[in-house]
């Protein structure tokens, strides 16, 4: 009689294992969202260059009492093109939305604002990508609810559609202002 290995095992234990984490992958909460370390967390600080004449923000207007949208966009993002006409909608409707600037020519960040327009209460540059490591940014764009004490209640990964603003945004945002 042959002998057989205990190393026989070992690929059925790895496909397991496979197995198992695209179990836990499919039944989470919501299986299509990215997770976020940083939901329930305060913001990390806000360290960014001024983008010539628009006013900075700071950590301090992430903490001002206000519930707020931090986004994440760049000129060269197709997607961040898509979104911005819903960022001035909710602009116009008296939501403070704050713009970080990321990996962007200055020259090419400022025509995308001449020609779409500027949904940002306040702007600033991240143009080495420092502080979008800090927020756990996966790529623009990207838009955070900040409570009024700056705190983050929500990540969004992916452009902001009408049906995120309905279904996602407007709740988390409802949330934040009740805590």
């Amino acid at each position: 009689m042959a002998k057989i290995s205990p190393l026989m095992a070992v690929p059925g234990v790895v496909f397991a294992g496979f197995v198992g984490l695209a179990l836990v992958g499919m039944f989470r909460e919501d299986p299509d969202s990215l997770p976020s370390a940083r939901e329930g967390q305060t913001a990390p600080p806000v360290v960014l260059e001024e983008f010539p004449g628009k006013e900075l923000f700071s950590d301090a207007t992430l903490r001002d009492g206000n519930v707020k949208l931090v986004n994440y966009w760049a000129s060269w993002c197709a997607p961040c093109r898509a979104e911005h006409p819903n960022l001035e909608a909710l602009s116009k409707e008296g939501v403070p939305v704050y713009g970080v600037n990321y990996k962007d020519q200055l020259a090419n960040a400022a025509s995308f604002l001449d020609e779409l327009g500027d949904p940002y209460t306040a702007i600033g540059r991240d143009e080495k990508g420092r502080m979008a490591i800090d927020w756990g940014l996966y790529g623009v764009p990207e838009t955070y609810v900040v409570d009024g004490e700056g705190k983050i209640v929500l990540r969004w990964a992916g452009p902001i559609t009408q049906r995120v603003i309905e279904n996602t945004l407007r709740p988390a945002m409802e949330k934040a202002a009740g805590q």
